[in-house]
């Protein structure tokens, strides 16, 4: 019986993305947006929900949320979540994020976290998300520059080999190069991002930078610390990286990397992650995890 494949995303639906944001940061963000003014919002690629559950404290007691995924096991998972955070006016329904199953002008908002960097056409799915926005309506968009984490160390790794370094940006380098080139999407396709909303018409275009950094030391350990820690350890008990190995193969070969090269750049990559793992284990790192989270945002012409 063939293996059966992980919904689409899994690798980054577990606990520590619910660490991704600091409430202050989007508190002000909601007023910057006049989110309490939105009564009808998409969640668009919505996985199993967090985006909109961290958007909920900001809204308006009366907005309805729906959110679109094209994986049925996903849009399961949201509603049950929903439900059981007491979020009635949230709901959830599979949908291409390409193709949304919506009549044109119906949202206030239209909103997507890390989706857009799994498309293989950005601007056709901005024009979709133009589409069922309503005239005055408001994009927001969360989306990143991933490669920038690549030059990110430790104190395990701060006064390493630059070479090894230089190798890590190149692994992830090509194969976002080759992950866009097979249509699977770009993602760092957050730098393109303001660019193409401006080429699509939006106006009142603002781009912002999350202030979230999650802090790692000796002897300290925080929920958000301890998620990261646990999802480090399952990665490299499969042997898991960014992607898992044959994927992350496929994408170096396809961003024009020699076949010979790879295995001495995933060995390095991995051993990267196992000597801080390693080091956390013994209370010995200190590490900053950071990056380059954009919030982008746009309004439809009135």
């Amino acid at each position: 019986m063939p293996k059966k494949e992980k919904p689409h995303s899994a690798e980054y639906f577990g606990d520590q993305r619910d660490f991704w944001w600091n409430p202050d940061f989007m508190a002000l963000m909601a007023e910057r947006w006049k989110l309490s003014q939105a009564r009808h919002i998409l969640d668009a690629g919505c996985g199993i929900g967090h985006w909109g559950r961290v958007l909920a404290p900001f809204l308006s007691p009366d907005a309805v949320l729906t959110g679109v995924d094209r994986e049925p096991e996903w849009v399961e998972k949201a509603t049950a979540i929903a439900k059981a955070k007491g979020l009635s006016r949230f709901s959830y329904r599979q949908g291409d994020a390409n193709a949304l199953p919506f009549d044109d002008a119906q949202f206030d908002l239209v909103t997507c976290q890390t989706l857009l960097i799994h498309v293989p056409d950005p601007r056709a799915t901005l024009r979709e998300f133009s589409r069922v926005l309503k005239h005055g309506g408001l994009l927001v968009l969360s989306e990143p520059n991933n490669l920038a984490g690549s030059l990110v160390r430790d104190s395990e790794n701060f006064n390493g080999d630059i070479d090894v370094l230089m190798a890590a940006v190149r692994l992830q380098a090509l194969c976002e190069r080759g992950k866009a080139a097979l249509g699977l999407g770009n993602n760092s396709v957050g730098d393109l991002l303001p660019g193409l909303l401006h080429e699509a018409g939006l106006e009142d275009l603002q781009v912002y930078l999350s202030d979230k950094a999650t802090l790692t030391l000796p002897n300290q350990s925080t929920p958000g610390q301890a998620a990261g820690l646990a999802q480090t350890e399952d990665w490299l008990a499969r042997d898991f990286w960014i992607w898992e190995k044959s994927e992350t193969e496929s994408y170096f070969r396809a961003g024009g990397g020699a076949p010979a090269e790879f295995p001495k750049l995933w060995a390095n990559a991995m051993d990267y992650r196992r000597r801080s793992f390693q080091a956390a284990k013994e209370q010995r790192l200190s590490a900053v995890q950071a990056g380059f989270q954009y919030l982008m945002s746009g309004r439809k012409p009135a």
